[in-house]
C-alpha cells in the first residue's frame, strides 16, 4: 500500500488464517463479560477484602474508566506498531492484570490491577477490529463483523450469568484466574493472526484524540450508534432485573429468564443483518440503522407498561424490541465506520468509536441508578430508601414511579440522538450498499 506524506507506511496485510475469527472472538467474549459480570463478584470480595463502599467500586470503576481511556490512546499507537502486535499485547496486559487481581490481599492493589486489565481489554478491542477490517474484504468482511457484533453481545448479556455462576463454583478469585488462562492463550495465539509491519515517516506523531475524523459525517454517525445502544439497552440490561424485583416482586431466577427476551435478539440479528446485507440490496447501513433506532424508541416505551397490576406478558415485546435494537447494527457499525476512514487510521478511528461506546455505557449507566435513587428518595428515606433503589420487594408504586420517570428520560436522550444521527447523515452516499 502507498502512503501519503502524512500517513504511516505499511506492508500489504497477509490474508487471515482460519485460526484469525477463532482467537479474536474468544479474545472479545472475555472483556464484555467482563464488564457486565464483574458486579455480581463484590458482594464476595467485600468479605475477603473489606468493605470499603468506594474502593470497592473502583473493582468495576477502575476497569471501565481505563477501558474507556485506553481505546483512545491504543487506537493512536495501534497505528504506528500494528494491530497484531496491539491485540497481542492486549492479552498479556489483560491476563497479568487478571492474575493480580486472584491474588490481591487489599482492595487497594485489586483495584490497580483492574486498571490494567481494562488497559489491556482496551487494546483487545482496538486491534481485533482494526485487524477484522483490514483482513477481510466483501462478504467475507461482513459476516466477520456479524460474528464480531454476535461474540459482544453474548459476553454482555451473559456476563452476570456466567461469573454468577464461576463465583458460585471457583470463588471471586477463580473468577480471575479464568479470564487470564483464556487471554494469555489467546495472546500466545496471537502468532498466528493476520498482521502488519507499520514505520512511521520520521516526525510523524498520531494525536492520541484525533478529532478530525470526526469532521467525516458517516464516521460521526455511526460513532453516535452506539451511544444510543447504551441509552436505550445497556442500562436496562443493568437494572431491568431490579425493576422486575421491585415492582413485580419475581424472583432473581425467574427474572433472568424473564431477560431472555431482551438479549435473544442481541444474539441473533447480527448474522441475519449480514445475510440479509449480502443478499437484499435494499438492506442498507442507513435502514438497518433507522429499524434500531426505532425499536429502541418502540421497546423503551413500551417498557412504561411495567406494573404490578398487569402481566408480565404486557412487556415482553417491549423488551424483544429493545434487544432487536441494540442488536441490529452490532458489528455491522464497526465495519462501516471503519470503511468509510483511511486505512491507515483504521486503529484510531476504532478507538474514537469505542470511545464514544464505552464511555456512554459508563456514563448512562452510572445517570440512570442516581437518577432512579434520587426519586426513591423523593418518597422514602433512610433504609427503606436504599432497600427499594436496590430492587427490593416492599414498595412497588414508588419504584414504578421511579422507574417510570428514568425510561422517560431515556426515551427523551433517544429521540434527541436519533435526531442527530439524522441530521449528521444528511445527504445519503451515492453507494447504495453503504447508504
Amino acid at each position: 500500500m502507498t502512503a501519503t506524506s502524512h500517513a504511516a507506511t505499511a506492508e500489504a496485510t497477509p490474508a487471515p488464517s482460519r485460526w484469525t475469527l477463532p482467537i479474536v472472538l474468544i479474545a472479545q467474549f472475555v472483556t464484555p463479560m467482563t464488564i457486565a459480570g464483574t458486579a455480581i463478584a463484590l458482594p464476595k470480595i467485600s468479605g475477603s477484602l473489606g468493605a470499603q463502599p468506594t474502593a470497592l467500586q473502583w473493582v468495576v470503576n477502575g476497569f471501565n474508566v481505563s477501558f474507556a481511556l485506553g481505546v483512545l490512546a491504543w487506537g493512536s499507537l495501534s497505528d504506528r506498531i500494528g494491530y497484531r502486535r496491539t491485540f497481542a499485547i492486549g492479552a498479556a496486559l489483560f491476563a497479568v492484570g487478571s492474575i493480580i487481581s486472584s491474588v490481591s490481599p487489599a482492595l487497594a492493589l485489586l483495584d490497580a490491577a483492574r486498571v490494567v486489565a481494562g488497559v489491556g481489554a482496551a487494546a483487545i478491542l482496538v486491534g481485533a477490529s482494526s485487524m477484522l477490517s483490514s483482513a477481510f474484504e466483501g462478504s467475507a468482511r461482513t459476516q466477520a463483523f456479524a460474528l464480531f457484533g454476535t461474540i459482544n453481545g453474548l459476553g454482555l448479556a451473559l456476563g452476570p450469568t456466567v461469573s454468577g455462576l464461576l463465583v458460585a463454583g471457583v470463588g471471586w478469585r477463580g473468577v480471575f484466574l479464568v479470564q487470564a488462562t483464556v487471554l494469555a492463550l489467546t495472546a500466545l495465539g496471537s502468532r498466528v493472526l493476520p498482521g502488519r509491519d507499520i514505520t512511521a515517516p520520521d516526525g510523524e506523531r498520531t494525536p492520541i484524540l484525533q478529532l478530525s475524523l470526526l469532521r467525516n459525517r458517516e464516521f460521526l454517525a455511526m460513532c453516535l450508534v452506539p451511544v444510543a445502544g447504551s441509552i436505550g439497552f445497556v442500562t436496562l440490561l443493568t437494572y431491568l432485573p431490579s425493576a422486575l424485583s421491585g415492582i413485580t416482586s419475581m424472583s432473581p431466577g425467574t427474572a433472568g429468564l424473564t431477560m431472555l427476551a431482551m438479549t435473544i435478539p442481541v444474539l441473533l440479528a447480527p448474522t441475519a443483518v449480514a445475510k440479509l446485507m449480502n443478499t437484499v440490496r435494499a438492506v442498507t447501513v442507513g435502514s438497518v440503522v433507522c429499524a434500531s433506532l426505532g425499536a429502541l424508541l418502540l421497546g423503551n416505551a413500551g417498557l412504561l407498561l411495567l406494573s404490578e397490576t398487569r402481566s408480565i406478558i404486557w412487556v415482553i415485546v417491549p423488551m424483544f424490541l429493545v434487544g432487536l435494537g441494540f442488536g441490529l447494527p452490532i458489528g455491522l457499525v464497526d465495519g462501516h465506520a471503519l470503511a468509510v476512514v483511511p486505512a491507515e487510521r483504521a486503529g484510531t478511528a476504532a478507538g474514537l468509536l469505542n470511545f464514544f461506546r464505552i464511555g456512554s455505557e459508563a456514563l448512562f449507566v452510572a445517570a440512570y441508578a442516581v437518577l432512579l435513587s434520587r426519586i426513591v428518595r423523593q418518597h422514602l428515606t433512610g433504609a427503606a430508601a436504599e432497600q427499594t433503589a436496590a430492587g427490593q420487594p416492599g414498595h412497588p408504586d414508588t419504584y414504578q414511579s421511579a422507574f417510570g420517570t428514568t425510561v422517560l428520560c431515556l426515551i427523551g436522550l433517544l429521540a434527541a440522538v436519533t435526531l442527530a444521527i439524522v441530521l449528521v447523515r444528511g445527504v445519503k452516499n451515492r453507494d447504495p450498499r453503504k447508504a
